[in-house]
């Protein structure tokens, strides 16, 4: 039986959303939050238009690129592009992961678009990206949060693209490198890498974008928080922070102090190499340890936010599968009682596994503490997997 190691973690959040808030951030953080104002008063504005300002400075956007705030997470800031973008060409959803298969579902199920494909691979692989027609429109996420699985890069993204490129980065942005002149919308959530709270999302769009917005008029109803246009025209306001719902503020500033921490660790480079190195912490353990698997197959297709991982020794591959997944299920269960791990169970729908946060608000020190205890607790959960029958 191994030992138990005597090192713990010093922050053993690793979950995949809400994420680890920013090394030594406590409540007075959020101090100078603009509690008890309106948020469209001069000084409510000026905290939303901060957010704004540090968000597209320290992603290098293009001139031109529009930047706003949106109600509803991730899942508004994609739907508010699906809703609104989508319908005067085909579309191709690529899917391989859960939440590329909820927009899939949007636009084939609820819009009913008929020239809709949906390009498809199992958890743990891309689709054939030399498929994608760029004279459609092109759905997809960069990394897939729940499979471990991003994109290497935007090579395959046409320069000269008719369709417009709409992208799901929620796991993707600050932490790893985008292409922005091969990408039209863009969208992520406060609750990810920077390790803000959740409930609000970010919504970029390209000249091309705000184009396809004021030429074009959706065929079905158009709920309040989705409408980007006033009379044929695109509502500036929403892109210079006037929101189209009240946002917390007490969120506002805490997504200001992420943002303000990032600059301090180097800005995008510094998050990138922070998130790179948790990922090549856990990939030189994986390689001596034996007995767990990244779920993405191509090395070069590894998230370095959503690390995803299954359990690959012989011993419990012999087994059926509902007791594989009973053994994932209890390593997780016995990391986080023991406090070193907490939220590291595989997502419901994708393979029985762990998936270990690696963003740049995870500190390597913590990796490295983690990853004896990963050993520790299967060693003890597959002694009792394999004990005989009584």
């Amino acid at each position: 039986m191994a030992m138990k190691p005597s090192i713990r973690p010093d922050c053993p959040n690793f979950s995949s959303g809400p994420c680890a808030k920013r090394p030594g951030w406590t409540p007075a953080a959020l101090d100078g939050a603009l509690l008890g104002r309106s948020h469209r008063s001069k000084p409510g504005k000026a905290k939303l238009q901060e957010v704004l300002d540090l968000s597209r400075a320290i992603l290098g956007l293009p001139d031109g690129y529009r930047i706003g705030i949106v109600p509803a997470s991730d899942t508004g800031a994609v739907e508010m592009a699906l809703w609104s973008l989508l319908g005067p060409r085909p579309v191709d959803m690529l899917v391989w992961e859960s939440f590329g298969k909820d927009w899939a579902t949007d636009v084939t199920k609820q819009l009913k678009l008929t020239d809709a494909r949906v390009l498809q691979a199992g958890y743990g692989s891309l689709p054939d990206l030399t498929q994608v027609d760029w004279t459609h429109d092109v759905v997809f996420t960069w990394n897939g949060t729940t499979s471990g699985v991003r994109v290497p890069n935007g090579d395959w993204i046409a320069d000269d693209r008719q369709g417009l490129a709409i992208c799901d980065a929620t796991s993707a942005a600050f932490a790893m490198d985008l292409p922005w002149h091969k990408l039209d919308v863009v969208t992520w959530s406060w609750q990810k890498v920077l390790g803000g709270e959740a409930a609000h999302g970010m919504l970029v769009l390209s000249p091309r974008a705000v184009e396809r917005l004021e030429s074009h008029k959706p065929s079905w109803p158009m709920p309040k928080i989705f409408r980007m246009t006033k009379d044929g025209k695109l509502n500036e306001g929403i892109f210079k922070a006037e929101t189209i719902n009240t946002p917390s503020m007490l969120a506002v500033e805490d997504a200001i102090d992420g943002l303000k921490w990032a600059k301090s660790v180097g800005g995008l480079s510094g998050l990138i190499a922070r998130s790179e190195g948790n990922l090549e912490r856990i990939a030189r353990w994986q390689e001596a340890a034996g007995w767990a698997g990244f779920l993405a197959k191509d090395p070069a297709t590894r998230s370095c936010t959503s690390i995803c991982l299954t359990i690959i020794d012989p011993a419990i591959t012999a087994l059926e599968p509902a007791a594989q997944a009973d053994v994932a299920k209890k390593l997780a269960a016995l990391l986080e009682k023991e406090g070193v791990a907490l939220d590291i169970a595989s997502y419901r729908d994708a393979p029985a596994g762990l998936r270990i946060w690696g963003g740049a608000t995870v500190e390597g020190s913590d990796i490295d503490a983690l990853l004896p205890w990963l050993d520790w607790a299967f060693a003890t959960v597959k002694a009792d997997a394999l004990k005989p029958a009584a």
